[in-house]
């Protein structure tokens, strides 16, 4: 008897659902978060060699890596933040939780024309009027367009005196989030949060909110451009570190249809 998993495989040889690759390339000019002073901050990606076909290793080449949980393309776990610092660290988020359902809402064109765009408990209900409710598990990705930012730091970054200007989700619709079946919430920017999120009350609402209900980020992500709005399914992959806040991960999207 043909199994789920025997059809999976053979539509993907078949090309009747293909994988799309969602994550930034990991390196040392990979954009980083920056918080202000007095606060400290995370350390980009550097690779020291341990041997590079010679003396040292001869026949192989490797490397140590040196960069913080939270660099690139990263899953945040609810002990990253205050309001879920007892909750799961990334090595014992129950595998399940990392595949799910991708709900894609579209934004582009509202952030083209103002990079501190927020979404609203308006604008969610809006998607579940048009499309119903939420799945269970589901991964809720915020389609912006910021990852075409992502060789310039800078222009990644959108930093002015008052901070950076990165778009992300207001204090009530994190409640709305947080309250909802999702697995988490998954964006473009370097962060879950806005870039003015430091000045909400209270600050960082999506980290408080979702991490607090036992969901999860995810990161700096890039191709969701090749997402449908409904239909895919995105499987995340962070290292098991134990203890971890947070992780470097892989993320992948089985798509229906022709690549």
């Amino acid at each position: 008897m043909t199994t789920t998993l025997d059809s999976l495989l053979s539509d993907l040889a078949s090309g009747a659902v293909h994988v799309v690759d969602l994550t930034a390339p990991l390196s040392p000019s990979t954009p980083v978060l920056q918080l202000p002073a007095p606060f400290a901050n995370t350390i980009p990606l550097s690779l020291e060699p341990v041997s590079n076909f010679d003396d040292d290793g001869p026949g192989w080449g490797w490397n140590n890596i040196h960069t913080g949980e939270h660099t690139g393309t990263h899953v945040d776990a609810p002990a990253h933040w205050a309001t879920g610092r007892d909750g799961h660290t990334v090595d014992t988020i129950p595998p399940g939780r990392l595949v799910g359902p991708a709900v894609v809402l579209d934004f582009r064109d509202e952030v083209s024309r103002d990079p501190d765009f927020l979404l609203e408990p308006a604008h969610l209900d809006a998607h579940v009027a048009e499309h119903g409710p939420l799945p269970d598990g589901a991964w809720l990705v915020f389609r912006t367009g910021w990852s075409a930012r992502n060789h310039d730091a800078d222009a990644f970054l959108n930093a002015d005196d008052s901070g950076p200007h990165t778009p992300g989700v207001s204090v009530a619709g994190a409640e709305w989030l947080a309250a909802s079946s999702i697995t988490g919430f998954a964006v473009e920017t370097v962060g879950v949060d806005a870039g003015q999120a430091g000045g909400m009350d209270p600050m960082f609402p999506v980290h408080y909110h979702l991490l607090g209900a036992d969901k999860y980020g995810l990161t700096q992500l890039q191709n969701l451009d090749r997402l449908p709005a409904t239909g895919a399914v995105l499987v995340a992959s962070p290292l098991p570190i134990v203890g971890g806040t947070g992780s470097p991960a892989r993320v992948l999207a089985f798509v229906p249809g022709a690549a």
